[in-house]
């Protein structure tokens, strides 16, 4: 690929932004994104090696996200090793190299009166208290959303936000069992993203959010989550789709020909689903029962209501989640 003259002249003077509308001139998106990453790495402008590091989390370059932490690190400024840390707590809870309550604990010692990087603190903030199942959480940071995003000036950087914010409001609305809100938030992100990671997540909650309306729709979305997944060797995601939602939804729908996973949730979701109940029973009293699915499952299997009602509880106590708790809810009205 030949380098543009902007790569080989004095253009340091030159925001994320400019930088980008200049390459926009002369290259297709996908140059455009190639090249903005290279830059990104190449950069030693102080301001691009902070908002470089979104660039490269929103568009899923998690590798050279970890080579410009190092950048920042270095940096004499201690702006840039603030920024260094919010995206090494990204990274590290990606890897799982701490707990989500970890996590928290190192980011509330961030203090800062910087309006972009106090934005990206509270979506750290609120996509970890996601992690901890603590839904009620993103409530409170939609009250401060609006005030946070106007105080931000670079518009590439709140561009990204953009995208943050609304797989927020997709999970906000897919909660609250408020579905048409959802779909519209998740086909929003499909139109803003090219993070395979996003559009592979953006598919299986377009899925699941078919659970009470249609199999095939719903399946439509998984297998294509999955097709990302396999072009892009995230094998996690992939095994996600494959061992878990899949099996879900075709147990859920009674659909379980040809259906088999390792996950023993869900082969006893299918075991119901074959009217094995018995057997459902046997792989669920094996497992701890600590989440509202177990306890959905088993209380499917054993047509007991006290064990659907502590699911509900579950969902809706521990969760916040008014749309899986639906499950439950169904099956208790019909004993």
């Amino acid at each position: 690929m030949v380098m543009p003259s902007i790569f080989v002249s004095d253009k340091e003077n030159l925001s994320l932004r400019e930088l980008m509308e200049l390459l926009y001139m002369e290259h297709p998106e996908e140059t455009v994104q190639e090249l903005t990453r290279k830059y990104c790495l190449q950069s030693n402008s102080n301001d691009i090696l902070k908002k470089g590091m979104e660039f490269l989390y929103i568009n899923g370059y998690y590798d050279d996200l970890e080579i410009l932490i190092k950048r920042n690190n270095k940096s004499n400024i201690p702006s840039n090793h603030m920024w260094a840390a919010v995206y090494q707590n990204i990274l590290d809870r990606r890897l799982k190299k701490c707990t989500p309550l970890e996590s928290l604990q190192r980011i509330n010692k961030i203090e800062t009166k910087d309006p972009e990087l106090k934005c990206l603190v509270e979506f750290f903030k609120v996509t970890t208290y996601y992690e901890l199942n603590q839904f009620s959480q993103l409530g409170n940071f939609l009250a401060i959303q609006q005030e946070l995003f106007l105080a931000i000036e670079d518009k590439l950087l709140l561009s990204f936000f953009k995208i943050r914010l609304n797989q927020i409001l997709l999970t906000y609305h897919l909660t609250r069992n408020e579905l048409i809100m959802a779909r519209k938030y998740a086909f929003r992100i499909l139109n803003q993203t090219k993070n395979p990671r996003t559009i592979a997540s953006m598919h299986i909650k377009l899925g699941l959010s078919y659970t009470f309306d249609t199999y095939f729709q719903g399946m439509y979305h998984l297998n294509e989550a999955l097709k990302v997944a396999k072009k892009y060797k995230l094998e996690n995601v992939e095994k996600l789709v494959k061992q878990r939602n899949i099996p879900f939804l075709s147990a859920h729908f009674n659909k379980v020909d040809n259906i088999s996973t390792p996950d023993p949730s869900e082969q006893a979701h299918i075991e119901i689903a074959k009217g094995n109940n018995q057997r459902a029973i046997e792989l669920l009293t094996k497992l701890p029962l600590e989440s509202p699915f177990q306890l959905y499952y088993l209380g499917k299997a054993k047509q007991d209501k006290n064990l659907l009602l502590q699911s509900y509880n579950s969902f809706i106590e521990r969760r916040s989640d008014y749309f899986f708790s639906r499950l439950p809810l169904m099956l208790l009205k019909n004993l």
